[in-house]
């Protein structure tokens, strides 16, 4: 059996009168989030914990500092032949500072809640933010891609018929 890396990263969804602050990826050349919309966050460096991770990457991309912040679960993203990665998802509602005009992962956009559907997500982001929407208070979601599609999904260690569970 090969055993491959795994690498810890954040992402984070800050939120404000309803909407989420969500980063259009358009910028960078080689992106495997090309053109979708995901949160802000990235990998953790070494030495960080996920909250420094956290706390940097959403300064780096936004210019904002998180003053209130909760962790609201952890997905392992499994893809065959690549590496694994543990994603500690957080959403915040306070912050200090002025956003940034320009950022150089993508477009920052405030998009309101019920609208996020219409944007081009991954289909397991779309299982997260029902997770969110629903308020359940913490998980563990493992979403296996093969390519760009999703193959499974697991909730707290049982499997999620995730189409049924999105009502698609």
């Amino acid at each position: 059996m090969t055993t491959l890396p795994m690498t810890v990263t954040t992402l984070c969804y800050l939120e404000q009168n309803d909407n989420y602050l969500m980063m259009h990826r358009v910028k960078k050349k080689q992106d495997m989030n090309q053109d979708k919309w995901i949160g802000v966050g990235g990998h953790a460096e070494d030495y960080e914990s996920p909250e420094d991770c956290l706390l940097r990457e959403v300064q780096e991309e936004t210019g904002l500092t998180l003053t209130d912040y909760r962790f609201r679960g952890i997905v392992t993203f499994a893809m065959k032949n690549a590496e694994t990665q543990y994603m500690c998802l957080y959403t915040a509602t306070g912050w200090t500072g002025r956003m940034k005009e320009d950022c150089p992962e993508g477009n920052l956009e405030w998009v309101r809640k019920d609208q996020i559907h219409t944007l081009d997500l991954w289909e397991g982001d779309k299982v997260f933010f029902r997770l969110l929407t629903d308020e359940v208070p913490f998980f563990s979601l493992k979403l296996y891609y093969e390519s760009d599609e999703l193959k499974e999904c697991v909730l707290n260690g049982k499997n999620l018929d995730w189409k049924a569970f999105l009502n698609i």
